[in-house]
């Protein structure tokens, strides 16, 4: 019992890199570009809900709408505005901006009066509710199952699977495709390359604060809260990183990993355990778990 319940635990928080390395690999598969603004913008969307929910006073369910349509909008102004413009530059110049964006992200939020530095709890319905199962009748051995570690699972498969249907079964997810594969073959085609980029970093700042908002009833809100995208990112790498599946995959097994190495070995593993299965992937498969081998013809 005691070893589901971490691994429960750990799947929640690999839920949480998941949806952040989807990010890293839509942004990556449609412009080839690595953009470490991710769980920066993760860390804006829990701000985005916090002032929606305690500010504006909004349902809960308003206000994560208004927070993701939001986010969306910002993505797709940050592309427009900072990132195509630089396009064709080398890649190193591209990763620094993204980089730089992030800490803009950060420095903004800390300077808003009574906010930036304080940590504050979302006041989600759910908070601090707990399933339990099995047991005896004064509950002992029971599997306890807080709701908000269960919400996050929950939330993670749903998105998964209206992804699945974009991608898959509408004229915008499969244009998309077409354009991170071929960007020259799709812009002769007549698809719109430049406005689904931008559609792109749009989808990517959503999910973001999806993960932002999940992820703040466990960890709070707070402006560091976005490092956790250095976790994000080895996710990323385990999964393959061209692979949207293997984003959740990867963060899944990142979490699991970290869970189970904070419970069983030493303290102080838990904080090394991701980069110990990035360097482990890299020299067994090196593109990753559902990634494609690539050659160039010289």
């Amino acid at each position: 019992m005691q070893l589901l319940q971490i691994l429960i635990n750990g799947m929640a928080q690999g839920c949480i890199y998941g949806l952040i390395a989807l990010g890293f690999v839509l942004i990556y598969k449609a412009t080839e570009t690595v953009s470490f603004a991710q769980g920066d913008l993760m860390m804006v969307g829990a701000f985005g809900g916090f002032v929606a929910l305690t500010w504006w006073g909004l349902p809960f369910w308003l206000a994560v709408l208004c927070t993701v349509l939001a986010m969306g909008v910002l993505g797709v102004v940050t592309e427009r505005l900072i990132i195509r413009p630089i396009l064709g530059q080398p890649a190193f110049s591209i990763v620094m901006l993204t980089i730089g964006i992030g800490y803009v992200a950060r420095g903004l939020i800390t300077m808003i009066p009574g906010i930036g530095t304080e940590t504050h709890t979302l006041a989600v319905p759910y908070l601090n509710a707990i399933w339990k199962l099995g047991g005896d009748e004064q509950g002992r051995g029971a599997l306890v199952l807080p709701v908000e570690l269960m919400v996050v699972i929950g939330a993670t498969g749903v998105l998964c699977l209206l992804l699945f249907l974009l991608f898959r079964h509408s004229k915008l997810g499969i244009a998309m495709q077409a354009s991170s594969q071929n960007q020259l073959a799709a812009y002769y085609m007549g698809i719109p390359v430049k406005a689904l980029n931008g559609l792109v970093w749009g989808l990517a700042a959503a999910m973001a604060a999806v993960a932002g908002l999940l992820l703040a009833p466990i960890t709070f809100v707070h402006a560091n809260m976005g490092l956790i995208g250095l976790k994000a990112f080895p996710a990323a790498v385990v999964g393959g990183f061209g692979s949207l599946p293997g984003a959740i995959v990867g963060g899944l097994i990142i979490g699991v990993v970290e869970s189970l190495s904070g419970f069983y070995l030493p303290e102080g593993v838990k904080d090394i355990a991701a980069y110990v299965v990035v360097l482990l992937m890299l020299m067994v498969k090196p593109n990753g778990l559902f990634g494609e081998q690539l050659r160039k013809k010289v």
